[in-house]
């Protein structure tokens, strides 16, 4: 099916680990909450993992020192709880079951986010995907009782975005014709993998806004960015993006993770790990005769959030030296999304042998949620 004749959501749980702890404990309404990374060196020490809209209100986000949320919070009756990442498991499988009884194709890309393919579902029209998320938000309240955002667009790049729109609880719909007008005027750091870093660069170029990202000249970009990155720009500015949603478990995969000795951002530090894994998911390939046509990068964060990149190649391969080459920048791809540190690394392979007809890509879109 065309890529321009699908409809994607991107389902965004609403502060999830606090809304959860809410859920586990209504007494916490109408309170400011903050879940935490507690490092155990004090009572204090460690970084929030997520709050709620209450403690946002007051400059508390993902990240934050705790000390400083303390601070910040400091007389407003707030709630501190450390994270209880297999109780918030719990509660996420349940809702991707349902999420995913109203999906053509299902990707989940995080403990709180998850892709739905919903172009048959919806008869490929936008109203009725509209219905549907009515009734899709209707169910995971009666079934689990939690609310979520959904963007709603012709691919993952689009829904991913609008998911940010109208939150929580909030649905936002960008139609194929309506793409450019949506993309136009939002800062360029709205498309994924535009950091700090980038986005100094392109204001020294004059470019602030998305639209003015895809006016500018591809070449230039090439020049300045590289290959990969100048097109990948380019593309995503234009809201281009045919990565397939992808069921997990589709296709059969190779795939090594594992945790480092200690927390880090530090990429070379990151890469000896991989690069042990990559040797050991080579053996595998070359015992078994196989070549492959993507290459992806998991990562838990310090506050246990899990998120997964991943690039499909132009050309089958077999070689290791590709696995590290794209591993390497989808890490440092992703690390310049976040400021988290990383805490468990994967890399795996997977689409072996497959002789399918895609458009050809330089790179394909990056999979995040936040």
């Amino acid at each position: 099916m065309p890529s321009q004749a699908r409809i994607v959501m991107l389902v965004d749980l609403d502060y999830f680990f606090a809304q959860v702890e809410e859920l586990r404990n209504p007494t916490l309404k109408g309170k400011p909450v903050v879940v935490g990374m507690y490092s155990g060196r004090t009572e204090i020490s460690g970084a929030v993992s997520t709050s709620n809209y209450l403690a946002r209100e007051y400059g508390v986000k993902s990240g934050l020192p705790l000390f400083i949320a303390k601070k910040r919070l400091e007389g407003r009756d707030a709630v501190f709880l450390p994270v209880d990442y297999d109780y918030y498991q719990h509660i996420s499988d349940k809702i991707m079951a349902t999420l995913r009884r109203y999906s053509d194709t299902f990707e989940q890309v995080g403990i709180d986010e998850a892709y739905l393919d919903v172009t048959r579902k919806a008869n490929q029209s936008y109203e009725e995907a509209q219905e549907l998320v009515s009734e899709i938000k209707a169910a995971v309240k009666r079934e689990v009782g939690v609310t979520f955002s959904v963007g709603i667009g012709p691919n993952k790049l689009i829904a991913k975005i609008a998911s940010d729109m109208h939150k929580p609880d909030g649905v936002t719909i960008v139609k194929p014709g309506e793409v450019e007008v949506f993309l136009s005027t939002l800062s360029v750091d709205a498309l994924l993998g535009v950091g700090k870093k980038t986005v100094a660069k392109m204001a020294e170029l004059g470019i602030k806004t998305v639209g003015e990202l895809a006016g500018f000249d591809v070449q230039r970009l090439v020049e300045i960015f590289g290959k990969t990155l100048g097109v990948y720009f380019h593309n995503a500015a234009s809201g281009v993006d045919n990565e397939p949603v992808q069921e997990a478990g589709e296709a059969e995969s190779i795939g090594r993770m594992g945790t480092l000795k200690e927390n880090t951002r530090d990429v070379a530090f990151i890469m000896q790990k991989v690069d042990q894994q990559i040797d050991e998911i080579y053996t595998e390939l070359t015992q078994k005769r196989l070549s492959y046509r993507l290459v992806g990068i998991a990562a838990v964060m310090r506050d246990l959030s899990a998120k997964s990149r991943s690039r499909t190649l132009e050309k089958p391969a077999k070689d290791k030296e590709t696995i590290h080459k794209a591993a390497k920048e989808l890490l440092e791809k992703y690390l310049g999304e976040t400021g988290l540190e990383i805490r468990r690394i994967g890399v795996h392979v997977s689409r072996f042998g497959r002789e399918e007809r895609q458009q050809k890509q330089i790179t394909s879109f990056l999979d995040d949620t936040a």
